[in-house]
């Protein structure tokens, strides 16, 4: 595959904020950058030396996509997977159409997991409107207390109930309506991630494992290195390396994990993209994880992942704005010289919604988050 070389013009599916901080480090290399996105004030468009301003599966919109681009990638899973196999036939696409429809349905996900010989949660895959017919309480019970997860289109806690018992997972399963997993709950020691850049089996690298907090289904924090045993980590990297290398990935993917008591990893979900909980790499790393989105998909040797530094990253969500829609008072932030922030340029704060982050580099992880923890309380 040739090396795709500046300033080659690359385009991105999607103009959120995982768009915006692409096209930055896209530019920064000195490529050009066109993006697909409908929003006409969206963050990545802000930086886009092209804005294709249409729905994502307009066709003459990703012909010339397809036709003015050296390579295409794609900033979330819920694109249409058809739609990246066509542009295949246009110009390079990375991850694959193909990769990206496993990653946005959790019954293929989780199918394609086990395929790796890696452990997930015990589930169900629940498809039809009698999928549970079959069952009896008592083998529901085996999956029970458990979550159900709609198989599509389910982000940061949403699609997702929790139930108890086998008459609330089937009442839960008749309102959904839709294709879901049944997943066991596991008690759980933390929560660990890897991101990894494959470009093929030759070439690939992963990140140092992060360790992560949500809160309310969202990513709240994320702490590097992690602190679990080191054995364990390199466990980790291992297991998200030998699923991009089953999935025969191209590009920057995130893999979380569950660590359970007895040190037992357990995968949890895919991203076929760079993740939030890889927002770290951006001041810590000698590479960051957009700086890898691009050199997956022009055919490059992925950079080296050394972390400089620990480091936490804490998530800013609309929450922490004034009812009125006015900033936080940025001050204490802006003044400490060890913490780094990255607003997304989005115009309207909602509960909820991702509008920036802050990273915060010390000596050791359990400094830096002490920091990070003071630091967010004076928002």
């Amino acid at each position: 595959m040739a090396a795709i070389l500046p300033p080659a013009m690359l385009g991105i599916i999607g103009g959120g904020q995982l768009g915006r901080m692409f096209t930055v480090a896209a530019k920064t290399m000195g490529y050009r950058v066109t993006v697909l996105e409908p929003d006409p004030l969206s963050p990545a468009a802000e930086f886009a030396d092209v804005h294709l301003c249409a729905p994502y599966g307009d066709e003459a919109a990703l012909k010339a996509l397809g036709e003015t681009c050296a390579a295409v990638t794609t900033e979330f899973e819920n694109v249409d997977a058809n739609a990246m196999r066509a542009l295949s036939a246009l110009t390079r696409v990375s991850p694959s159409g193909d990769c990206v429809a496993v990653a946005q349905d959790r019954i293929s996900e989780k199918a394609w997991i086990a395929k790796a010989g890696l452990p997930t949660a015990p589930y169900l895959a629940l498809e039809g409107a009698d999928a549970l017919a079959g069952f009896s309480d008592e083998a529901l019970s085996a999956y029970l207390p458990g979550i159900l997860k709609t198989a599509r289109l389910g982000y940061d806690g949403k699609g997702q109930v929790r139930v108890k018992t086998p008459a609330e997972a089937r009442d839960a399963y008749g309102e959904l309506g839709v294709a879901c997993v049944l997943e066991k709950m596991l008690e759980l020691k933390l929560e660990v991630s890897a991101i990894v850049t494959r470009v093929s089996d030759a070439q690939s690298a992963v990140f140092p494992l992060a360790e992560n907090r949500h809160e309310g289904g969202i990513l709240d924090v994320s702490i590097v290195p992690a602190r679990v045993a080191p054995a364990l980590a390199e466990r980790a990297q291992a297991m998200a390396l030998a699923l991009a290398d089953a999935l025969g990935y191209v590009g920057v993917l995130a893999v979380e994990f569950f660590v359970l008591a007895d040190d037992t990893l357990v995968v949890n979900e895919i991203a076929p993209r760079p993740h939030n909980s890889g927002h770290y790499t951006l001041t810590a790393c000698v590479t960051d994880q957009f700086q890898q989105q691009v050199r997956a998909m022009c055919g490059l040797l992925p950079g080296k992942t050394t972390l400089l530094t620990s480091v936490v990253m804490v998530n800013l969500l609309g929450d922490v704005w004034q009812d009125d829609g006015g900033e936080p008072d940025w001050s204490v932030l802006m003044e400490a010289p060890n913490a780094q922030l990255h607003l997304y340029g989005k115009r309207e704060a909602r509960k909820g919604r991702k509008m920036g982050h802050f990273n915060v580099m010390a000596d050791s992880a359990d400094a830096a988050l002490e920091q990070a923890q003071a630091l967010k309380d004076t928002l």
